[in-house]
């Protein structure tokens, strides 16, 4: 893999892991763009590295909060930190139940499909419009709204649902306060990513080439940076309700990647 390469692959990650747009959808019309499918070797080990520098973005942005969580947790009392968390838990568990039982199955979306991630970005246009037109309120998350939250964020699964798209527009339809929904969103991912990378990594598929130590390096610090970025700047864009701008952006990259699947 060129750097050039690694570092276009890592700000795209960075990027649309926080801005509603889908990551892996564009992961996917990066690498068919790029050619960079054409390396399985190193192919899945890029992918952990990427996701692990996103996930340390989010924890940098919510330093304060995630202290918080944990320091409350380690009081051992049920407090509103130990109650986030099981909120947090509750969330996890329809992607992790879709992970463990359909991965085989939805490997086959991640097969240079073009059309479909085209497709999922259309409907994620959509939820990004319907939130949009939420109004605003003060309300929290419940555990009925994790778990809602949650199944929102198993259909993320599918390259084009943007999952910060998917979990904040549920979580705003379900009437949670923007700023509240916008920070679980966020929160809610750095468990599974972590979990997921475990599981990636002890699976014996991951193959570690040498010569592309450099280019997973620059990958991580180029997708580290951007998430920084990214995370800071859709916090602000989710309190002023300004998710409408993603939609049209996904709408126009979805016709696109449909135009291109059918006549490219």
């Amino acid at each position: 893999m060129e750097l050039i390469d690694a570092i276009i692959l890592g700000i795209i990650q960075g990027l649309t892991e926080f801005l509603p747009v889908s990551s892996s959808g564009h992961l996917e019309l990066g690498k068919a763009i790029l050619g960079a499918d054409s390396l399985p070797e190193e192919s899945l080990l890029f992918t952990v590295v990427l996701h692990f520098a996103t996930a340390l973005s989010t924890i940098i942005v919510f330093r304060k909060d995630v202290w918080e969580i944990l320091r409350g947790l380690f009081q051992f009392k049920w407090n509103e930190e130990t109650r986030f968390s099981l909120k947090i838990i509750i969330s996890m568990i329809p992607a992790a139940l879709v992970g463990f039982f359909l991965e085989d199955f939805l490997e086959v979306f991640f097969d240079g499909a073009i059309i479909i991630v085209g497709i999922m970005l259309l409907i994620t246009a959509i939820l990004l419009y319907l939130a949009d037109l939420a109004k605003t309120t003060d309300k929290g998350v419940s555990y009925r709204g994790a778990l809602v939250i949650g199944m929102a964020q198993a259909v993320a699964i599918l390259p084009g649902i943007s999952r910060s798209g998917a979990t904040i527009s549920a979580a705003v339809l379900l009437g949670v306060d923007k700023s509240k929904s916008a920070r679980f969103s966020f929160l809610m991912v750095v468990p599974l990513i972590m979990g997921k990378m475990a599981k990636d990594l002890l699976s014996g598929e991951v193959n570690f080439v040498g010569d592309q130590a450099v280019a997973m390096g620059v990958g991580f610090i180029a997708a580290f940076i951007a998430g920084l970025a990214a995370c800071t700047w859709m916090i602000k864009l989710v309190r002023q309700s300004k998710l409408s701008y993603f939609a049209i952006y996904c709408l126009i990259v979805g016709l696109i990647a449909i135009a291109w699947s059918i006549w490219g």
